[in-house]
């Protein structure tokens, strides 16, 4: 994957939703609203829709590629692919089947963010010990990019049967599945990308997003040294759309406060104030606002960061979906033109080339 002129799309955990009357969604309503939003995504000019994976009771996201098939079928255009693949508890096998028939009902659309995951649900789910966490990831990642780049392809490890001169089908009519590896900080990882030459997108949920200048910079040095050309990076962060300021941290504060104080007592860690969620608007990773105020901040992360692709999620459980559609519609007829007139001809610059003149 080459560098490319930066894309804005949005992401979805198919996050469980209610009605502006207060009435929850049936899961299966809420799937039915996720597939209508990724339609939405494409009027409004979007270049992707993204689903996460997740085996909990307000992220209905277990099955990605099937979401992804159904938005595929009432689209033409638009990127579909996952915000993350859990790689560490699939078989990469599967995973392959999945989207390369994904790739293929769409019309060479689909592609996948790959990542360790920042919740441990689908272990117990799926009979994988946490001990293996590391090992499962390395080796399910080697695997993968085996199949992305070998064909046919050998390979031998210890999380599955080994594969000999195999060629899996369907085949991928583009050579394979364009696939970005999602890191949330660790510079472990964020080297690992690097190794395996493959995109990186960070997932940056607090804290100011200029502080992961240094995982960029660390990205294109371990590049260098690789002996791999400088590839893309991209941001996922969470926010939400409205006319106003106001409005936007109105509506999404109930649902950052539902979601973050489930996630305080799973990971003991304090839950949120309004008080702290305020600060991580004002001040941080949340890009919540009118659109000229959530422009600016995407236009900034683009400079500073050097990005290809923002990846913008746009809900949260239980948001009501018709404030879901409305910051959609927002992101892709307001915000995503703002923003490329802010940067005017940026383009992402190319950093290190060669590891002599990294080390330079």
């Amino acid at each position: 994957m080459a560098m490319m002129p930066v894309q804005f799309g949005v992401d979805s955990f198919a996050d469980a939703m209610s009605d502006l009357s207060g009435r929850v969604l049936s899961d299966a309503e809420t799937l039915r609203r996720t597939v209508d939003q990724g339609v939405l995504a494409e009027e409004v000019g979007l270049d992707f829709f993204s689903v996460g994976e997740h085996y909990r009771s307000d992220m209905l996201d277990s099955a990605p590629p099937v979401i992804l098939a159904a938005i595929a079928g009432k689209t033409s255009r638009i990127l579909l692919g996952t915000s993350v693949t859990v790689l560490s508890t699939q078989d990469p096998v599967r995973v392959f089947h999945q989207y390369s028939t994904l790739d293929a009902v769409s019309g060479g659309r689909a592609e996948l963010v790959v990542g360790r995951a920042s919740t441990i649900d689908s272990f117990p789910l799926f009979g994988f010990d946490l001990t293996d966490y590391e090992n499962l990831f390395e080796q399910n990642l080697d695997l993968w990019v085996k199949l992305m780049r070998e064909h046919p392809v050998t390979w031998e490890g210890t999380t599955r049967a080994a594969l000999e001169a195999q060629t899996l089908y369907p085949r991928v009519e583009g050579g394979s599945l364009p696939t970005w590896v999602g890191v949330g900080g660790s510079p472990d990882s964020v080297v690992r990308a690097a190794r395996h030459g493959l995109p990186l997108m960070i997932a940056i949920i607090g804290g100011r997003p200029q502080r992961f200048a240094g995982h960029v910079e660390l990205y294109y040095r371990a590049l260098a040294q690789f002996g791999h050309e400088q590839l893309p990076v991209g941001q996922h962060a969470i926010g939400h759309i409205a006319p106003t300021d106001e409005q936007a941290a109105e509506a999404f504060w109930p649902a950052w406060e539902t979601t973050m104080t489930r996630a305080a007592g799973e990971r003991g860690s304090r839950p949120p104030t309004l008080e702290s969620y305020m600060h991580e608007v004002e001040e941080g990773a949340l890009m919540i606002g009118s659109p000229e105020t959530v422009a600016t901040k995407i236009a900034d992360c683009v400079r500073t960061l050097n990005l290809s692709r923002f990846d913008f999620k746009y809900a949260l459980a239980p948001l009501p979906w018709e404030h879901g559609n409305r910051s959609i519609e927002l992101f892709g007829r307001e915000v995503v033109p703002r923003v490329r007139e802010l940067l005017g001809d940026y383009t992402p610059t190319e950093r290190v080339s060669t590891y002599a003149e990294a080390r330079s």
